[in-house]
């Protein structure tokens, strides 16, 4: 009977050390990093907020924490991610530190940051808790993280291949939060105006050995605690290789994978923010914005009554 606990799914110290040994080569590897930094700063510009002392957690090598330092209301940069190589690689003050154990004293922040890191967390919940507390009232997290149908196409061609195969299958790519997860979670941490969207990138390969390797140099292989230890045979991954093609091979023969990228955005309760509006609160029933006539719940509609003005049923 497996002993671990159901708040253990990925083992952590496996995450740290692959992102220590990748941290000098990262730079071969970090595309993906770099384009959600980007959109994530490219979120910030929306907000007419200063951030004084901002947090990159889980910075890897520092690739939003520059876009940040380009702000001129952001004085003060942490950089912190779970591997000490990484980190030391970042911007501003640089410190080695576990997501589910932060070490920022209470109400110390005004903007903590993620892109790509929080996935690989435990206990999100308590994560999320612990950020919440070290930020100052109003103050914002803006994170993105894999989640969704991330590697769909990776996990259909490693199952039919070990199903194939061997006797079995294990899980070979990590599970991922859903964008309606991340807004729960939000939700449950105390954050106030959480907001959740997610966006899709789909990068095209030569074929699965070169998303392997990618994955490898990225540092994001499968870490899950009840993966399979041994690696993949040949003869697994080579038919691994060959359902990929033959799943979702486009015409020009090169492979797709899917990341889903989740955005979680909420603020630091403050009574200054906008409160959302007491149920009943409405001055205008719906059927009457829509110019039509409210009828009860089983009323069927009767014909030239209850339709919209351009002629669609309201139901």
């Amino acid at each position: 009977m497996s002993t671990v606990s159901a708040m253990e799914i990925f083992d952590r110290g496996l995450v740290r050390r692959r992102r220590e040994r990748r941290a000098a080569g990262f730079g071969g590897f970090d595309f993906l990093k770099e384009e959600v930094a980007a959109r994530l700063a490219d979120r910030l510009l929306d907000i007419n907020r200063s951030f004084p002392v901002a947090l990159d957690l889980g910075c890897h090598t520092g690739a939003l924490g520059r876009l940040l330092l380009e702000r001129p209301d952001v004085e003060t940069l942490v950089s912190a991610d779970l591997s000490e190589r990484m980190a030391a690689r970042a911007p501003g003050r640089r410190v080695a530190a576990d997501e589910e154990f932060l070490p920022f004293a209470d109400g110390s922040l005004n903007l903590v940051v993620s892109a790509l890191s929080l996935h690989w967390v435990n206990d999100l919940p308590g994560a999320l808790i612990q950020i919440n507390r070290a930020l100052r009232p109003d103050g914002l997290l803006l994170a993105a993280m894999f989640g969704g149908d991330t590697l769909t196409e990776l996990r259909q061609a490693l199952l039919q291949a070990e199903l194939a195969v061997s006797d079995g299958a294990g899980p070979r790519v990590s599970p991922f939060a859903d964008v309606r997860d991340a807004g729960s979670l939000l939700q449950r941490a105390g954050f106030a105006l959480p907001v959740t969207d997610f966006e899709r990138i789909t990068v095209d390969y030569a074929d699965a050995f070169a998303l392997m390797r990618d994955l490898r140099g990225m540092a994001e292989a499968n870490a899950v605690i009840e993966r399979h230890k041994a690696p993949l045979s040949r003869r697994t991954l080579l038919a691994a290789m060959e359902a990929y093609h033959d799943l979702h091979a486009r015409a020009d023969g090169r492979i797709p994978a899917t990341f889903d990228v989740v955005y979680l955005t909420g603020w630091a309760p403050h009574e200054s923010q906008q409160k959302p509006l007491a149920p009943g609160s409405a001055k205008m029933r719906l059927a009457q914005a829509l110019g039509t006539r409210e009828r009860s719940a089983g009323e069927k509609a009767v014909p030239g009554l209850g339709n919209a003005p351009d002629g669609t049923d309201v139901r």
